[in-house]
């Protein structure tokens, strides 16, 4: 998408009053595991006065990994956690160290900000790992100003630990911690609005993330429990259950793997489930008042008519869907479809945009607002305007891509044997064989999600008579549903044939051919949409392609684990994908990687397997 094009052009936007006498401001809320599906932005009244009334609902937007550190990484890079290698949140393939090690912390989203003249700051949680043990080894890049939440004190409510610009850290015990990075947030924006520099402002709260208090002792579990919330908001929702839709414990399971083999949830389970959804909508609100007072503070100042304020979070969540214990991990809607809100100058006002986006966008939607496009990620700016969205090529797709387990949280969680461990000592109170390769494809008529697993099942859901999820298509209880899938007038075949080649293009995908995948396989350029490619012309060339697969179950981006890395192109020819150097298995396991006692913040901070 070329430069300018997201607001459908300078003229359009002159008109609506966008010029403005410098670049525009960014503020930027970022909350911990938000759902879409469970009624959290309806139970925020003045994000809806605010933001929603006010700005333009994305509500085809998607995180690409439901996991909290590579999520952040990818939309912050603008790349897929395939190319960052950044795909966990513990070492050896996530974390602080891992981001350092792969060279994120000196080429990112807030270093780019100040390359294009903007002063940066960031206040709340980053990146998991990031401790006080390691807060400058070395300093986070990339802000002029920052007061970070550090493990393992980051999900504890009532008991932050925070580094101000480098600083040796200081404890807050007693404060609640959504109050205070909002407050450090909101000093920051005053901060900011002194200088004449265009500014870019980050609040990460923790909220609505569960509570989690690390072990300070090897031999000891952490403890997790829902997240807390202040006293003045404890009345809230006592009625509130989480919504009895068709994929709340369904009394027939479907799916694949360790979801196929859930048992159903008893009421005991189902009451926990209800009053821990409940804490996180408490949780949120304070997230809800800050992001007004925020507001408030622009709007005072004179800076609202040049700022631009994008609200999302960093992965969704599930509770009961699927018959599942809290938490995310999983390619269900409920994990990676989240909210993402948008306000400022020429965006629409009450608007919901049916743009198919992700948080691989992200970085270049700001970046080209700050004036400096992005050429080298794998994203395109987000259609911000109605003029941008309706003269958009439709983007279809978005590439969902996991690796590792499926962890259970709460205090009733669990998925395995308390007696049984894998190969690198994990608790398992964790569901193994969660690494799979998925894909949204959104278009004229069909809404899809297929994915591949380690296992080598695969699943295929029709949202568009299957919202919930509920029926997979390629599996042995819905064979006369899948017969009766049409697209283009094809059969499920077909379909399964080009979903599958747009997998194998897109799980190793880089930059231009993230973007239009349809090009590898069509380098001619006359396809660019699942329905151009069911012709039947192609039936033969899509028949034939390599099919997706996996030899063994890893739970890091090992790519010698993963094939095939290339398509046949039709007409002649062979398209590989892009691997990364560091997603190369050089020998086998990779050292160090204990999930049982993780050695990460020194000996008295030893942890216990959650995310």
């Amino acid at each position: 998408m070329k430069a300018g094009f997201l607001l459908a052009g300078a003229a359009v936007l002159a008109g609506r009053g966008f010029a403005a006498a410098k670049q525009p401001n960014i503020l930027f809320i970022l909350t911990d595991d938000m759902d879409s599906h469970m009624e959290a932005l309806a139970h925020m009244p003045l994000l809806q006065k605010h933001l929603v009334n006010e700005g333009t609902v994305f509500s085809r937007h998607y995180c690409t990994v439901a996991l909290c550190c590579p999520s952040r990484v990818n939309l912050l890079t603008g790349r897929a956690a395939h190319n960052t290698n950044v795909t966990d949140v513990w070492a050896p393939y996530g974390g602080y160290p891992k981001v350092v090690r792969e060279g994120i912390n000196d080429d990112y989203l807030p270093i780019w900000m100040q390359q294009a003249g903007y002063n940066t700051y960031y206040a709340g949680k980053i990146w998991n790992q990031h401790s006080v043990e390691n807060y400058n080894e070395p300093f986070v890049g990339g802000f002029n100003e920052s007061d970070f939440l550090l493990d393992p004190f980051t999900y504890e409510y009532w008991n932050a630990t925070m580094t101000r610009n480098g600083a040796p850290p200081v404890s807050y015990e007693g404060q609640y911690s959504p109050d205070l990075t909002a407050i450090k947030a909101y000093d920051f924006l005053r901060e900011a609005m002194m200088h004449e520099q265009p500014w870019f402002v980050v609040h990460a709260p923790i909220a609505p993330h569960g509570n989690v208090h690390f072990a300070a002792d090897e031999d000891d579990e952490a403890k997790q429990s829902a997240p807390k919330y202040a006293a003045r908001h404890a009345h809230l929702f006592k009625d509130y259950k989480i919504p009895r839709d068709e994929n709340f414990n369904p009394a027939v399971q479907d799916g694949v793997s360790w979801i196929a083999k859930l048992p159903l949830l008893n009421d005991t389970v189902i009451e926990y489930n209800d009053e821990f959804q409940r804490s996180r909508l408490r949780a949120l609100q304070s997230v809800d008042e800050s992001t007004a007072a925020l507001l408030q503070l622009i709007d005072d100042a004179g800076e609202l008519d040049n700022t631009y304020i994008f609200y999302t979070t960093d992965n969704g969540y599930h509770i009961s869907q699927h018959r599942m214990h809290p938490g995310k991990e999983c390619g269900f809607e409920t994990d990676v479809h989240i909210p993402m809100i948008v306000r400022g100058p020429g965006v629409a006002r009450g608007h919901v945009s049916q743009a198919v986006t992700s948080h691989t966008d992200i970085a270049s939607t700001i970046m080209e607002l700050a004036g400096r496009p992005l050429e080298n990620t794998d994203g395109s700016p987000m259609p911000l305007s109605i003029e941008a969205e309706v003269a958009a090529s439709k983007t279809e797709h978005v590439n969902i891509e996991y690796w590792g387990l499926a962890i259970p949280e709460g205090e009733l969680g669990r998925y395995g044997d308390a007696n049984m461990t894998d190969d690198y000592g994990a608790a398992a109170h964790a569901a193994e064989n969660n690494t799979y390769k998925g894909l949204r494809v959104i278009g004229d008529g069909y809404n899809l999600y297929y994915a591949v697993w380690c296992t080598n099942e695969t699943e295929l859901y029709d949202l568009v008579q299957d919202p919930f999820e509920v029926r997979n298509l390629l599996g042995t209880n819905h064979t006369d549903l899948a017969a009766s899938l049409r697209i283009a007038d094809r059969p499920i075949q077909p379909i399964v044939n080009r979903l599958n080649a747009l997998v194998v293009v897109l799980k190793t995908c880089a930059r231009d051919t993230c973007r239009e995948p349809w090009k590898a396989l069509h380098p001619q350029g006359d396809v660019a949409s699942l329905h151009q490619a069911l012709n039947a012309k192609f039936d033969d060339f899509y028949a034939t392609q390599p099919r997706v697969y996996f030899t063994k179950c890893e739970i890091g981006y090992l790519a010698d684990s993963e094939g095939p890395n290339y398509v046949n192109q039709f007409g002649g020819g062979i398209h590989e994908g892009h691997i990364s150097v560091s997603a190369t298995n050089k020998g086998g396991k990779q050292e160090g990687y204990n999930r049982k006692a993780l050695d990460y913040l020194g000996p008295q901070h030893r942890i216990s397997i959650w995310t």
